[in-house]
Parts: C-alpha cells; sequence; structure tokens
C-alpha cells in the first residue's frame, strides 16, 4: 500500500489524524502519510521481560541505561544488559524493534538508547528535533502525547516564559493527552523529518510512581553515513 493511500483511523473514536494506530507492524508504513505524526503498534505486556526489568531493577543492575550504535549487519552483541532470566528473550525482542525500524527506513545503523530514569526526564510537553524515533517502554508509564486540535504550540518551550503547561494555556484540552501503552511500539515524527517543519508530535515524560519506578524506555534513532 502506498502511504498517500493511507487513511488512519483513530483508536478512541475520534477525529485525530495525527495519529494511526496499527494491529499489524506492516501498517507503520502509514507514518509516512503527511498527516500522520505518530504510530502506535499495539502489543500485550510481555510477562518475562516485565519480571526481567522488575528484578534487575530490585537488584539496582540496570543503573542509567546505555546509549550504543548498533549495526544491523552485526546485530546486538555486546549490550550491556544484566545476565538475569528472561535476558534472551529481551535481546530477542530489541533485535526484533531494531530490525523492524532498520526495514521500514533503509538505514544500516541505528542510534540504540536505554534510559533508566526515576522522574520525568523531559515533564514539559516538546516536539523533538528528530526525523523519525521509536520508543517501547518497558517498564513504568508510557510516554504522554497532546492532541494537535489540544495543543497551542505558540506556547511550546522558552515562549511560554517559564510558566508550566498546565497554566500556560498549552494545553487546550486535558482531554487531549494521551499515553502510549507500556510494551507497545510508537513511531513519533519531529520537525526535522522532511517537509515536517513548524509540526512533530508534541510529546513528555510521564510522572513516575514510586512503585513503577524506576522507568525503563527504549528509543531508537537512524544512523545515517
Amino acid at each position: 500500500m502506498n502511504a498517500r493511500d493511507w487513511k488512519p483511523e483513530c483508536a478512541i473514536g475520534k477525529a485525530c489524524p495525527e495519529l494511526l494506530a496499527c494491529d499489524d507492524p506492516a501498517d507503520l508504513i502509514g507514518i509516512f502519510a503527511p498527516e500522520v505524526q505518530i504510530a502506535v503498534l499495539s502489543r500485550p505486556v510481555d510477562p518475562a521481560i516485565e519480571a526481567y526489568f522488575a528484578a534487575a531493577a530490585g537488584a539496582g543492575r540496570l543503573g542509567s541505561g546505555f546509549r550504543s550504535t548498533v549495526s544491523l549487519a552485526r546485530g546486538l552483541a555486546g549490550l550491556p544488559l544484566p545476565d538475569l532470566p528472561g535476558h534472551e528473550l529481551l535481546l530477542a525482542d530489541v533485535r526484533w524493534l531494531v530490525e523492524l525500524y532498520g526495514d521500514l527506513l533503509g538505514c544500516k545503523a541505528v542510534g540504540l538508547r536505554l534510559e533508566v530514569i526515576e522522574r520525568a526526564m523531559c515533564p514539559r510537553f516538546h516536539v523533538d528535533r528528530v526525523g523519525l524515533r521509536m520508543l517501547c517502554t518497558y517498564r513504568g508509564p508510557g510516554t504522554e502525547w497532546l492532541h494537535e486540535a489540544s495543543a497551542d504550540r505558540s506556547l511550546l518551550g522558552s515562549r511560554a516564559e517559564g510558566v508550566d503547561d498546565e497554566r500556560s494555556g498549552l494545553i487546550r484540552d486535558p482531554g487531549g493527552i494521551q499515553a502510549i501503552a507500556p510494551f507497545s511500539v510508537a513511531l513519533l515524527k519531529g520537525c526535522l523529518w522532511q517537509g515536517n517543519q513548524g509540526r512533530g508530535l508534541v510529546h513528555r515524560s510521564p510522572g513516575i510512581a514510586p512503585d513503577h519506578s524506576p522507568r525503563a524506555l527504549m528509543a531508537i534513532d537512524a544512523v545515517w553515513d
């Protein structure tokens, strides 16, 4: 299917052409449609991987995560992940994410980042200065994003003059705040995507309750020669 012919449908039943909700990985190609700013592939929580992160976090073995450049040809050898039950299942899942992203964009290498955080890393709504980023939250709450119709972009960043998002007027309608479910795979367009200047998904890191701390978020970006 050509991306230009794609007709995204909103999973919550409202008019939100920036959202593409997928049940099949092949449908993620719809992210290339100009109006789509976020594509979400729904996946169930994997209990074994969930238990892996709980055990690693409980033992203090996750640290602050890692950053690595991964060649799709060479694979994931050497990633600094604790060798605990569920380790191989996690590696297989990360490998699948990397290959899915690489096939979609046609890149030969990716920047792989595991963020292990105890508080919101980017608590203000913002737009990333990237092309297309893949996110998957393995532990804790998922990334929050704001419907286009509910966001006043003129108040993003420093233009709010330090006033928090809830009081600045940036959030026109709090009902437009959505969250990506844990283990779901999300593709987020940034303002550097071709033809997307002045756009990009408005999103933020969620607050983290003590019983879900630390949060573990995997992020993948293309690396070009």
